[in-house]
């Protein structure tokens, strides 16, 4: 199997906006699953509830997540994430499921694969990627759970590691082309992740491009963990990723500076998925797709973007929307900065 490089990546953005795709779980949801249906065959006599598992339906039922891959595909994604967000093994232990996480991320990786294969065959112009998604775990690192007690933390960083490796070892033998760790609100936890993936390349002896997608928490306009967008690039820019961006918690409207902060600053490619807006008091979201699209045409046209989708509430409508909203709009172009010392805390500290 072929593996895209980072300058493969790049000479694709160079030419246009390339569109990601949008929620899995909004899709899924639509489907009203109920607990046997999470079960499936395979884990009907399973020991604990395990519906709102979604990364199981991998295994348990593999053609409704295949089939939202294709609508994704149909709409005019370019990279497709695998169903994969909470399949680490710390995530997995909700359900008590730990011992099944590889497999979970080998089945979505293939199911993702299959789907890009067939339709860049139909369109060898517009080769459409897997990105293997590595999320930020149901822990944090550097903060903790208990507010009487700001020493404790229930997870290590070494712990973080273990359960990111093999997840990512899994993905790439399911054939990803690129890394995703995504939806970070703290950078701790990205670190962990970005340090394993790198020691799972030099086990394997191969090297797949890496994308970073942070999270802005509220309207501070920091990561859960404190840091602003341009701190957060600076504590992430070592590992060299081929994109970083911004994804998940507010709409288009309200992550904008937040995006435009990190285009000043990247060296790289940047990406964008935002929610369909802020949910409502029942929890859904209700920003259409053409509202969506305005705003991220007017993101692209203003030359801060590279790689554009939706996260929660976003539908393969929304991505159809802001795939004709940025067509033909250039792509963001990548800065080159002056050599100065560039640190972070929870503030960036450029000398």
């Amino acid at each position: 199997m072929s593996r895209y490089t980072d300058k493969q990546i790049l000479d694709l953005a160079a030419n246009r906006i390339l569109i990601l795709d949008g929620a899995m779980g909004t899709m899924i949801q639509q489907h009203k699953l109920e607990e046997e249906d999470y079960r499936g065959e395979q884990y009907k006599d399973w020991h604990c509830d395990i519906k709102g598992n979604n990364d199981l339906l991998a295994i348990t039922q593999p053609q409704i997540i295949y089939d939202i891959h294709c609508q994704y595909l149909e709409a005019g994604a370019d990279i497709i994430e695998t169903n994969t967000f909470n399949a680490t093994t710390i995530s997995m232990a909700d359900y008590d499921m730990q011992a099944i996480s590889r497999d979970i991320n080998i089945t979505a990786a293939q199911l993702a694969r299959k789907a890009c294969d067939e339709y860049t065959a139909q369109n060898p112009d517009k080769p459409r990627l897997v990105a293997g998604v590595i999320g930020p775990t149901s822990r944090t690192a550097s903060i903790s759970p208990d507010v009487n007690d700001p020493g404790k933390r229930n997870v290590t960083f070494d712990e973080l590691v273990e359960a990111y490796k093999e997840s990512c070892e899994a993905l790439i033998e399911g054939g990803s082309d690129l890394i995703l760790i995504e939806t970070i609100f703290d950078t701790l936890n990205a670190k962990a992740a970005a340090f394993a993936v790198e020691t799972v390349f030099e086990k394997l002896d191969l090297r797949l491009p890496v994308m970073i997608s942070g999270t802005i928490t509220d309207a501070s306009g920091r990561t859960l963990s404190g840091q602003t967008s341009e701190a957060f690039y600076y504590s992430m820019r070592h590992i060299k990723p081929v994109s970083f961006g911004l994804n998940c918690a507010l709409g288009p409207d309200l992550l904008r500076q937040y995006v435009e902060e990190i285009s000043n600053v990247a060296e790289c490619l940047v990406s964008a998925h935002p929610n369909a807006g802020l949910p409502n008091e029942f929890g859904e979201y209700d920003m259409e797709g053409p509202e969506m699209a305005e705003h991220i045409n007017e993101w692209a046209k203003s030359g801060l973007v590279n790689i554009v989708g939706g996260c929660c509430g976003s539908t393969p409508e929304h991505i159809r929307d802001i795939a004709n909203a940025v067509a033909g709009v250039a792509p963001r172009k990548i800065v080159k900065l002056e050599p100065k010392m560039r640190l972070s805390g929870l503030e960036p500290f450029v000398h």
